[in-house]
């Protein structure tokens, strides 16, 4: 089984790649839960309060997800994920200090421990500015007052984290294309990210 996972930072598109991708290939659908966390909408109105309910239900609930992934092999050559379990430390990092952190580190350590790397990584990359307007047009409440410069941060973690990825990683600029909207971009994508899938895994 290979396992294709879309990131990037909120408000990118990695939902709809993911939906797309997974269609074409046939294959399971792995969807962050997002909207589910009990403390999330509290975590935006205040982030210190917060920070670390939020982040630890996070963790727990997307190991929980991705440790299930070896199951679905039995059925499924492929499975698409619209989030790398690695983002929970990334974000953790920007929101916990101090010991909270530190035991947070612990955490994440021994359950990333027993997780497999993906086969390959899509990294839909794009600026602040466009990412605001993408998370108005969405209308998620609790994203209404989102901050460019926290968008600024999490995307500098992001560039930060895949130059140094140990796995494959395939840089989209998603700014520069509408893979939603324009068909072109769309199938010119689609193959882009299919021909890299069968050059990793041959």
């Amino acid at each position: 089984m290979s396992l294709i996972v879309i990131e990037g930072p909120i408000g990118v598109g990695k939902t709809s790649l993911a939906r797309i991708l997974s269609e074409r290939l046939g294959a399971r659908l792995l969807l962050e839960v997002v909207e589910e966390n009990p403390f999330l909408a509290r975590f935006y109105e205040d982030k210190e309060r917060y920070a670390f309910q939020t982040e630890a239900f996070f963790l727990l609930s997307r190991f929980k997800q991705h440790a299930e992934l070896s199951q679905a092999a039995l059925f499924q050559r492929h499975t698409v994920a619209d989030y790398l379990f690695d983002k929970t430390f990334l974000f953790a990092s920007l929101n916990l200090h101090g010991d909270e952190f530190e035991l947070y580190r612990t955490l994440f350590d021994q359950l990333r421990s027993r997780l497999p790397d993906p086969d390959l990584t899509v990294y839909l990359r794009a600026e602040p500015d466009l990412l605001l307007r993408r998370i108005a047009k969405r209308g998620r409440e609790f994203e209404s007052d989102m901050r460019a410069d926290y968008l600024a941060r999490i995307t500098a973690s992001y560039d930060a984290y895949f130059d140094g990825a140990r796995f494959p990683v395939e840089v989209v600029d998603a700014g520069a294309i509408d893979f939603v909207v324009n068909e072109s971009d769309r199938e010119a994508l689609v193959e882009r990210v299919l021909g890299r899938l069968e050059a990793v895994t041959s």
